[in-house]
C-alpha cells in the first residue's frame, strides 16, 4: 500500500492535470475540511470580455467624444504608454480604457487584514544599468535612490528582497537557494555547474554586429543568425544535443521556465530558454547581481507608480472596447461599452494604442486577420492565511519557497518585506503560484477546464501541495482567496520570438494611426518587455503628432 506522502505526491501531480477533486474524496484526513476554510474564487472579468464573441448583445453607441489618443488596456504596456505620452507632451489628451475594475493587468493585487498581496507578477530583477528609460522611471518612483561612487544604481533598501530569499525542499531538507544541491550526486552537480558556466559565457558574449547575444528588451539582442536559429528548436532538444541529461538540471530549468513562461523546456524555444538566464545583467551598488526588487503587492506597486506618473489623463475601468475602425478625417473610431452605465460611446481619436493581449486585440483590429498564435498557459494564484509558521528542517522560511519535483511553483511569503519575525502574532500570508499543464496542440482545453473548475477543486489542489511541503500545516489554513488566469503569460514557443508572424503583427495599422503594444508582441512576458512595448508605441504616436 503506498505511503500517505506518495499518495499525496501522486494526487498533486494528477490533480494538476485533471483537477479531479474527487480523487481525494476517498482518502479521509488527507486534507482539512473545506468548510473550515473561508474564501472565494476570483478571476479576470470573463463575462464582460466574452461579449466580444457576441457583439450583437452590446448596445450601439449613444454618443461621441473626441480625444487625441485612446489607449486600450491598463496593464503595464498601456500604463507605460500613457506615462510616456504625458512626459513627451503634457497637453496631449489621452483616455485609457481598462476591462477590469482596476489597472495593472497581470500585475494586479489584493489585500487581507495583515498585508497587501500579489495576484500575479511579484518582482523585478535588477535592471540592466544601460536601460536608462527604466532607471529613470524607477528614480521618479523613488525606488532608485541614487548612484554609488562606482557609478552603479543604489536602490531603496525596503524594495530589495530581504534575506533569506530562496529555499528548496529536496530530499526532506530545506536547502538555501533553488539550484538543487542537497543530496545531489556528484555527476549531476558537475552538469549543473557546466550549464551555469555556459550561461555565464553567454551573458557576456556578443555577435558579429557587436551587440549582446541576449539582452532586455529582447529587440536589442544581436541579429547573429546562428544564435537566432536557436529559436527554431526546443530548449529540451538543445539540452539533449549538448549532453545535458541530469534530472536535477532538467527539473530546475522546467521550474524556471514555468515560473516566467508557464510551460516547461520542451515547449520553450532554445533561444528563449537561454535568453531567460543570459539576458539578466543588472548590477547595483548596494545589492548582489542576483537581487530582485519586490513589494507586498508585487508588481502592482510598479503599476501604481506608472499611473501616478501618467498625469491627469482619464482612466476608465469596466470598459469593454468592441471595435476599432477607420473614420473620416484621418481619425480612428473606438467603440467602448461602459459596464457601469450599460451604455456605449464612440471615441474619435487621431491615434490608438492597443495594449491588450492578442486574444482580445484580434477581435478589435481592422483589416485581415494576422497570423499570430501565442500560447498562454492558465494560472492559479492562491493567497492563504495560515495559522502557523511554515518551518521544516534546514533553511528557515524565505521569500520564495519551492518543493523539488512539484508540479506547482511554490509560494511567496507575502509578509517577507514587512520584516515580521517568525514569532510575530497572528497568521502568515502566503501566495501560491501554479502554472497548469497545457497541450500546445489544444491550448483552449486547459483554459476551459481551468475556468470550469470550482473553488473546492482548487482548494483541494492547494491544500494537498501545502501538506507535502509542511505536513499538517494545511489543516491550519484559515482563509484561501483564489484567482484563476485563463490566459497567463505568453510562452516563447519555437519560432515565435524571431518568426515572421510576430514581426508582422507588430506593424502599425491604418498608416501609423494604430500602434500595438503588449508582451504578446514581444514573446517574453516580463516587466521590462511590457514597459518598453508601451514606450515604443507612445514614441511612434508622438512622432506622428
Amino acid at each position: 500500500m503506498p505511503s500517505r506522502r506518495l499518495f499525496l505526491e501522486q494526487a498533486s501531480a494528477g490533480l494538476a492535470g485533471t483537477l479531479l477533486a474527487g480523487l481525494l474524496g476517498s482518502a479521509p484526513g488527507c486534507t482539512p475540511a473545506r468548510s473550515a476554510v473561508r474564501g472565494q474564487l476570483r478571476g479576470a472579468t470573463h463575462p464582460l470580455g466574452h461579449l466580444l464573441r457576441s457583439p450583437h448583445q452590446i448596445p450601439p453607441p449613444s454618443g461621441t467624444q473626441v480625444v487625441d489618443t485612446v489607449i486600450v488596456g491598463g496593464g503595464v504596456s498601456g500604463l507605460a504608454a500613457r506615462r510616456e505620452l504625458h512626459r513627451l507632451s503634457p497637453a496631449h489628451q489621452t483616455i485609457l480604457l481598462e476591462l477590469e475594475p482596476t489597472i495593472g493587468g497581470n500585475a494586479a493585487a489584493g489585500r487581507n487584514g495583515r498585508t497587501a498581496y500579489p495576484w500575479g507578477a511579484h518582482y523585478l530583477p535588477l535592471p540592466d544599468q544601460r536601460d536608462h528609460d527604466l532607471l529613470a522611471f524607477l528614480r521618479e518612483a523613488k525606488i532608485l535612490t541614487g548612484f554609488g561612487p562606482d557609478g552603479l544604481p543604489t536602490y531603496d533598501e525596503t524594495a530589495l528582497c530581504h534575506d533569506p530569499a530562496e529555499r528548496l525542499l529536496i530530499h526532506g531538507h530545506w536547502q538555501p537557494g533553488l539550484v538543487p544541491e542537497a543530496g545531489v550526486p556528484a555527476a549531476d552537480r558537475a552538469e549543473l555547474a557546466r550549464f551555469l558556466a555556459e550561461i555565464e559565457r553567454l551573458r557576456h558574449a556578443t555577435g558579429d554586429d557587436g551587440q549582446d547575444l541576449f539582452r532586455l528588451p529582447l529587440d536589442l539582442s544581436s541579429t547573429d543568425a546562428a544564435t537566432r536559429q536557436l529559436d527554431q528548436e526546443t530548449m529540451a532538444d538543445w539540452l539533449a544535443r549538448h549532453g545535458y541529461h541530469s534530472e536535477y538540471l532538467r527539473w530546475y530549468l522546467d521550474y524556471s521556465y514555468r515560473d516566467d513562461f508557464g510551460v516547461p523546456a520542451a515547449q520553450v524555444s532554445a533561444w528563449a530558454g537561454l535568453h531567460y538566464f543570459a539576458a539578466r545583467k543588472g548590477r547595483a551598488h548596494n545589492a548582489p547581481a542576483d537581487a530582485v526588487l519586490t513589494w507586498p503587492a508585487g508588481n502592482h506597486h510598479l503599476a501604481q507608480a506608472l499611473r501616478q506618473q501618467g498625469g491627469a489623463g482619464r482612466i476608465q475601468p469596466n470598459a469593454l472596447v468592441f471595435g476599432v475602425r477607420e473614420a473620416a478625417d484621418n481619425q480612428v473610431e473606438v467603440l467602448v461599452y461602459d459596464a457601469a452605465t450599460q451604455r456605449s460611446t464612440a471615441l474619435l481619436a487621431r491615434h490608438v494604442i492597443v495594449a491588450a493581449p492578442w486574444h482580445v486585440a484580434k477581435h478589435l483590429l481592422p483589416g485581415p486577420a494576422l497570423p499570430l498564435v501565442p500560447l498562454h498557459a492558465p494560472w492559479l494564484v492562491a493567497n492563504l492565511l495560515v495559522d502557523g509558521y511554515p518551518g521544516g528542517p534546514g533553511q528557515p522560511l524565505c521569500w520564495d519557497n519551492v518543493r523539488y519535483g512539484s508540479p506547482a511553483l511554490g509560494y511567496i511569503d507575502a509578509e517577507h518585506q514587512a520584516l515580521r519575525g517568525f514569532d510575530a502574532p497572528g497568521p502568515r500570508s502566503l501566495t501560491f503560484y501554479w502554472a497548469l499543464p497545457t497541450d500546445p496542440a489544444h491550448p483552449a482545453a486547459a483554459r476551459q477546464h481551468a475556468l470550469a473548475s470550482t473553488y473546492a477543486d482548487w482548494l483541494t489542489l492547494i491544500l494537498t501541495e501545502l501538506d507535502l511541503m509542511h505536513p499538517g500545516l494545511a489543516a491550519r489554513v484559515q482563509a484561501a482567496e483564489l484567482w484563476v488566469w485563463g490566459h497567463g503569460m505568453v510562452a516563447p514557443a519555437p519560432g515565435y520570438v524571431w518568426g515572421a508572424a510576430r514581426a508582422q503583427a507588430r506593424q502599425p495599422l491604418l498608416g501609423d494611426r494604430i500602434q500595438l503594444a503588449h508582451t504578446d508582441f514581444s514573446g517574453v512576458s516580463v516587466f521590462e518587455e511590457a514597459f518598453h512595448q508601451g514606450l515604443r508605441a507612445a514614441r511612434a504616436v508622438a512622432r506622428a503628432v
